[in-house]
């Protein structure tokens, strides 16, 4: 059981992320005021990290997203298997999340026709295309991964790493919003999808594909940028007397 704690605490984690995140982005969704519904998602989000971070953080480094496990297992933080079952868990976790979504929404007079997809050219609040989809979610992608990775490599910003990854996350969900939904997470974008099928499911290859690709651009620029001053800041060997 010991060894399953990780991939329990990862499934609770990105379930709460996308009920909550995804949740609120719906009901402010019809409110009709950009900027309220721009912001309570971002702050959603952003919340739900900070829950995550505090409660789950100590267990499984509250990944919540397949993205930033990717970039944990090129920079060696995670193993090959241990990666396969953050993934599996994410994902399990984003459909539980969704699943309840949609539940709570069929039980009022809300529609049930968005779950908080990503999306691009109609499904798109400003018509973005799928080329701009594609690098608006490298970037954001590659910002919030490159942060998690500096924040959580210095012990000395431990008790703060939550809110400032938190802050990270709500930063790029106010820009994202309005073009693509804002994914950054392939695990969130997925299970949208498939409950919602048409043409939305036709789409999120991309938010499949850009956020790993992003997440793979910052943890090889972090190992390049990084590498000596990590370097620089593990203990000295002792060596032994003679």
């Amino acid at each position: 059981m010991q060894k399953y704690k990780k991939y329990i605490a990862e499934f609770i984690g990105t379930a709460i992320l996308v009920l909550f995140g995804c949740g609120v982005a719906v009901v402010t969704g019809i409110s009709g005021d950009p900027v309220a519904h721009t912001l309570l998602t971002s702050l959603a989000f952003g919340f739900a990290i900070i829950a995550g971070a505090y409660s789950i953080g100590k267990i499984s480094g509250c990944h919540v997203n397949p993205a930033v496990s990717l970039a944990m297992l090129i920079n060696g933080k995670l193993n090959i298997k241990e990666f396969c079952g953050y993934v599996v868990a994410q994902i399990a976790g984003a459909f539980a999340g969704s699943g309840l979504l949609f539940a709570i929404l069929s039980s009022t007079n809300l529609p049930t026709n968005n779950l908080g997809a990503n999306g691009f050219e109609s499904y798109s609040a400003t018509g973005l295309s799928m080329v701009g989809a594609i690098l608006v979610e490298l970037i954001l992608t590659f910002v919030f991964v490159y942060v998690i990775l500096n924040v959580t490599a210095r012990k000395e910003q431990a008790n703060i790493a939550g809110i400032i990854i938190a802050i990270t996350l709500a930063f790029v969900h106010m820009l994202g919003i309005g073009l693509t939904g804002t994914s950054v997470n392939p695990a969130r974008s997925l299970a949208p999808a498939v409950l919602l099928g048409g043409e939305v499911l036709g789409q999120v290859w991309v938010f499949i594909i850009a956020p790993l690709a992003g997440a793979a651009a910052a943890a090889c620029t972090y190992k390049l940028l990084n590498a000596e001053y990590d370097e620089e800041k593990k203990p000295a060997k002792k060596t032994a007397k003679k």
